[in-house]
């Protein structure tokens, strides 16, 4: 069983949670990271040249969402290079209104022609339900703790019940979530037939992308 590795401010650990091991590496909480940025941000800035002459629409015209996991790397996992396509990140990697939005934007205005779905192995949206999250932010509104029990709010509060509002798209099942999204999409009334939508799962463990059939199926272009 692989494990979803979590750094938090608690002793290294190895729990189980549902079908997944979750690493905890035990350490201090970072330091804020602006001056790290600014820096970095300098840097990156120097040397930016030609980039400053980059078109508006994404040279590539394709467009993938997925997830905003730290572990995922867009550029280097499909072959990036700025203004090549455009890269939708939400929490899973989710068809959600937002996502679909900006799907839309992008082929109406920027010329996209392809799509792609990318969800990831050990996404840690599969080890917490609509029903934990409410719960956890009813509480408080400060970092829950991870532990072999799943997730426990250790904040003094208070909380809000505004969460109950929010459906908070988890996965249960990987390989469906993937299929679900791609339908999803397909079936919007502001997405062209024309469009091609894949769907992968990126594999943290391996860095390979792995088609999921049911998806690509669903998002076949339709015939004009």
């Amino acid at each position: 069983m692989a494990a979803l590795s979590l750094t938090l401010p608690i002793p290294t650990a190895e729990v189980e949670i549902g079908r997944h091991a979750i690493l905890l590496t035990g350490g201090e909480a970072p330091m804020a990271a602006r001056d790290d940025v600014l820096r970095a941000n300098a840097e990156y800035a120097a040397s930016f040249g030609a980039k400053a002459e980059l078109a508006l629409p994404p040279a590539r015209q394709f467009a993938i969402l997925t997830c905003m996991d730290a572990r995922l790397d867009p550029a280097g996992y499909a072959g990036l290079a700025e203004g090549d396509a455009h890269v939708i990140r939400n929490a899973g990697g989710r068809a959600s209104d937002d996502a679909i939005r900006s799907l839309v934007i992008s082929y109406k205005l920027l010329g996209t022609r392809e799509w792609f779905v990318i969800h990831h192995t050990n996404c840690g949206m599969e080890f917490f339900t609509d029903e934990v999250m409410r719960r956890l932010l009813a509480s408080s509104l400060e970092t829950a703790q991870l532990g072999p029990d799943g997730f426990t709010d250790v904040g003094t509060g208070p909380g809000s019940a505004e969460a109950a509002y929010i459906d908070w798209l988890t996965i249960d099942d990987p390989q469906q979530s993937v299929v679900d999204d791609v339908a999803r999409i397909r079936s919007h009334p502001l997405v062209p037939g024309r469009i091609p939508i894949h769907g992968f799962i990126y594999d943290v463990s391996t860095g390979h992308l792995n088609e999921v059939p049911g998806a690509t199926a669903a998002g076949a272009a339709k015939p004009a």
